[in-house]
């Protein structure tokens, strides 16, 4: 990428100067091209650890590896223009200390060339994030449901509903919106403590699953077209069916090769004379 488009696109400063104005937009993307669809249209695109799932197949995030990351990220950032680009840190690749922890995000900067890293995780992983920003690595914050747990969680399941969870959830804010993040995802969070916890922290807050009044919101990209239909989460809305219009095309293909109505003359080549 070019210094001159590096220049152009959105940095985790100025989306940290968006909290409380216009809405952050921020949807998903693992490749290029629907980098390159997306990049006009959002604020920031993360490259998740959700490819785990929509891409490959898996059962949760927890076998997705730095490899994998790495690789998608670099696909998105040749698709963009003008989005920030965040890329998740997998589990395993920061948990253990925050010296590992910077080790693989400074890989991941070095090797994608995105702008930021995520990392899940509250007042436990407060340290890690200071640590990382205060040695020139942007970070954004997760907090609320956190997939990389499920195991532990049991389950993917909305959190805020006990008072234990709230003063947790009070607790995590507070530490990542100190740390020196740019930002926090608050995922799966019951509405009124999404909305208290937006008006308490200095950062942007970005929802997905938690409220309206949060500075911005975030749905995986093939969920809102209707390309991944393996389960669909009570926060998603789709947008539109492209995995149906997917199938009505396939079908069409197959019928005409199967009736030998494709490939015409005009999808053929000609002996040149």
């Amino acid at each position: 990428m070019s210094a001159v488009s590096s220049a152009k696109r959105l940095t985790p400063t100025r989306i940290r100067a968006m909290k409380g104005g216009t809405p952050i937009v921020c949807l998903t993307a693992y490749t290029t091209p629907m980098a390159r669809l997306l990049d006009e249209h959002c604020d920031l695109l993360l490259v998740g650890d959700s490819l785990g799932m929509v891409l490959y197949g898996m059962e949760s995030t927890v076998a997705v590896t730095l490899d994998m990351m790495i690789a998608h990220g670099k696909a998105v950032m040749r698709g963009v223009a003008k989005s920030c680009v965040v890329v998740d840190m997998p589990f395993g690749s920061y948990q253990e200390s925050k010296e590992l922890a910077y080790r693989n995000a400074v890989r991941i900067l070095q090797e994608t060339g995105c702008d930021a890293v995520k990392l899940e995780g509250g007042e436990e992983m407060a340290e890690t994030i200071s640590f990382l920003t205060a040695r020139g690595i942007p970070a954004l914050g997760h907090i609320g449901l956190m997939p990389q747990q499920v195991h532990t969680a049991g389950g993917y399941r909305s959190v805020g509903h006990s008072e234990e969870e709230v003063a947790k959830i009070r607790r995590d804010a507070d530490a990542i919106g100190n740390s020196g993040a740019f930002a926090v995802v608050i995922e799966g969070t019951v509405e009124t403590f999404a909305r208290e916890v937006t008006t308490a922290i200095p950062v942007p807050t970005i929802g997905i699953g938690a409220s309206a009044a949060c500075d911005g919101q975030i749905l995986v990209s093939d969920d809102i077209l209707g390309l991944f239909n393996d389960f669909t989460p009570r926060f998603v809305k789709r947008y539109d069916e492209l995995g149906k219009r997917v199938g009505v095309a396939a079908a069409a293909y197959a019928e005409e090769v199967r009736s030998r109505a494709f490939p015409t003359e005009k999808h053929t080549f000609k002996r040149r004379s």
